[in-house]
């Protein structure tokens, strides 16, 4: 089923939702899905719709519905999308030799549990080219030199040159274990989504369940965020958490975390998959 999704982020006033459902009723739009939420806090307004293609008239396509909406973003200063449902986003997998977050988006994809398409997913290791290549999704392998600058430099060159062939609307790093540099982050503000073995702003960084055993933690969790230049600070999509005790060495720690792992970034990116996740600064808002 056809639809177009409008996502909206303006200041708040009176009369936004109104404008909005009205513009699409005036060219008989059927609304199938709607959410919204005012931050009191920041004072800004956050909307999503999902507009069934079928129900506007013959020939108003998304082209047409987006000309037709402009009067109304700029009336009340918005920053919106209109996505339609029938071109699905292009989706990059970043992977590094774990396979377990990578082997559940691969099989989630194939079962049509993430719609989008898969160019390719890049790798720094040669370890996983026969699960990638058994789905049917080309490899690319580009390494990284662990202590050469320039290597590095150029590596990342390379990635991002991939990534702008491949039209990618969204990288996914699946237990990708490099930094990206400012560099490559930049202009990707909301385009990035990594996985993190902690409950973030718990243990960041390197060695997480090292961490969490050391200090005796009754819970450990996963976070999906949005990845900016400043290692495992951007704005938070999913979290997740499982209950552990005394007795758990670390190699347990891990068996738990990566089933946390997996789903919370399966369930991350296919809310952004659907438009369901919109910026609020450092934070984020959710439609799930």
């Amino acid at each position: 089923m056809r639809r177009y999704i409008l996502t909206i982020t303006c200041p708040d006033r009176i009369g936004i939702v109104a404008a909005v459902t009205g513009l699409i009723a005036g060219h008989q739009g059927s609304v199938l899905e709607a959410a919204q939420h005012g931050d009191l806090e920041t004072g800004r307004f956050f909307l999503r719709i999902e507009i069934l293609a079928e129900s506007l008239p013959a020939g108003f396509g998304p082209t047409e519905l987006a000309a037709a909406f402009e009067p109304v973003a700029n009336e009340f200063d918005m920053q919106w999308s209109l996505t339609d449902t029938d071109r699905p986003k292009r989706a990059v997998l970043f992977a590094s030799k774990e396979d377990h977050c990578l082997a559940d988006l691969l099989q989630k994809w194939r079962a049509g549990e993430l719609e989008c398409d898969l160019p390719c997913v890049i790798s720094n290791h040669e370890d996983l080219r026969s699960l990638v290549e058994w789905h049917g999704v080309p490899f690319r392998y580009v390494a990284v030199p662990p202590r050469d600058s320039q290597g590095k430099e150029a590596a990342f060159a390379e990635m991002d040159r991939i990534v702008q062939d491949e039209r990618a609307d969204v990288l996914v790093l699946a237990r990708y274990m490099q930094i990206l540099p400012p560099t490559f982050c930049a202009n990707r503000l909301g385009r990035i989504i990594n996985i993190h073995h902690s409950f973030l702003p718990s243990f960041a960084g390197a060695r997480p369940y090292h961490q969490a055993h050391d200090r005796g933690v009754k819970l450990i969790g996963a976070t999906c965020h949005y990845v900016t230049a400043d290692l495992d600070e951007g704005p938070i999509i999913e979290q997740d958490t499982r209950r552990i005790d005394h007795g758990d060495s670390v190699d347990e720690l891990r068996r738990v975390g990566r089933d946390v792992e997996r789903t919370v970034l399966a369930r991350g990116l296919r809310w952004h998959l659907e438009d369901r996740v919109l910026l609020n600064g450092h934070k984020t808002v959710v439609f799930p």
